[in-house]
């Protein structure tokens, strides 16, 4: 029988859900005496408690219906209410009208609040594809928080000079823009499902090791860069998803294989299967050639889906410019006709 985990062990990831709630309650705090540098530095330690919560527990063999309610709770307040907070005492207070800033304080927090009632909801959702575990429905809550306190990391980068970036307008604008990428359904690329291959894991300990040590010197430039990078990873994601929701074949082949199957595809000229069925007919994808007035293939240049004994009898040569050996076929013999 294996070992069950000490009660003080599977402790341990509720523990690290608290400590990441309660940093995410000391940026407020900070905010209040005007430390923001304290209060990016609470953000982020949020950020990377809530990312390890659950790979412990996952570990530890912790895992507890508690401990997710208490880790949606915790992202609410760390990365919902207190951002939302922190803005309203940076800038947001600062408009025409206190009441209209507050109002896009809120709508902030309610945004995030929203994006965690749906992650919790697609969690039980069995009826999902394969490839939906490599992505976010949305920006998730630790990088909506740090996205949203964009304007005052530009701010604090450049020494607290006012700009276009400081603008309460501005401000409010690049909140509910924010607010809005958390409830949208655009999918982000998700780590959690992400493998290092062999031969490339010193090059990526070289490559953390850069980052950390530009983390430590430019500590607020390195945050910034970071959030930039990863706006602009969103449409990559969506052309990602769109490939693989075109592609059946590729939904159970490992992502770093799937470069293969794309280029194969693409050499071959190949279209994805079509998604409705006719009765009495096979799905396929057109490789070549034409049809003639009678419906009937005047060439091989359709290729079955169907299983080798059930597909139909293909007939005549591809055309010229397509060979045999390069698309891996073999000619099959032509039927003697029968005589009249």
């Amino acid at each position: 029988m294996a070992a069950r985990t000490a009660p003080g062990v599977r402790l341990l990831p509720n523990a690290i859900t608290v400590l990441a709630m309660c940093a995410g309650l000391s940026a407020v705090q900070f905010a209040l005496h005007g430390n923001y540098e304290a209060v990016l530095a609470s953000i982020f330690a949020a950020a990377i408690l809530d990312s390890l919560d659950g790979r412990i527990a996952r570990l530890l063999d912790a895992t507890s219906k508690m401990g997710a309610e208490l880790d949606s709770l915790s992202d609410a307040i760390a990365f919902g209410v207190a951002p939302a907070l922190v803005l309203y005492q940076w800038k947001l207070g600062e408009a025409t009208s206190t009441r209209v800033g507050w109002i896009f304080a809120l709508v902030f927090a309610v945004c995030m609040i929203l994006r965690l009632a749906r992650f919790n909801t697609l969690l039980d959702d069995t009826n999902q594809p394969p490839y939906a575990k490599e992505f976010f429905v949305g920006v998730p809550a630790p990088a909506g928080g740090m996205l949203a306190l964009l304007p005052m990391i530009v701010w604090l980068e450049f020494d607290r000079a006012e700009g276009w970036w400081t603008n309460p307008t501005v401000v409010m604008v690049w909140t509910v823009a924010v607010a809005a990428l958390l409830i949208s359904r655009i999918p982000t690329l998700s780590v959690k499902t992400t493998r290092v291959p062999p031969r490339i894991v010193v090059p990526v300990l070289v490559g953390v090791t850069m980052l950390a040590a530009a983390v430590v010197t430019f500590p607020i430039a390195a945050l910034g860069v970071f959030l930039i990078v990863y706006l602009l990873h969103i449409p990559y994601a969506v052309r990602r998803k769109h490939w693989l929701a075109n592609h059946p074949e590729a939904w159970d082949v490992p992502p770093q294989e799937r470069r293969a199957i794309r280029s194969q595809a693409r050499r071959l000229g190949l279209r994805p299967p079509l998604r409705r069925r006719v009765a009495g007919m096979a799905r396929r994808v057109r490789i070549g050639g034409r049809r003639n007035g009678n419906d009937e293939p005047l060439h091989a240049g359709w290729q079955s889906y169907l299983p080798p004994e059930q597909q139909p009898h293909v007939i005549g040569p591809l055309p010229k410019r397509r060979s045999w050996r390069r698309i891996g076929l073999r000619r099959q013999q032509r039927p003697p006709r029968e005589r009249g």
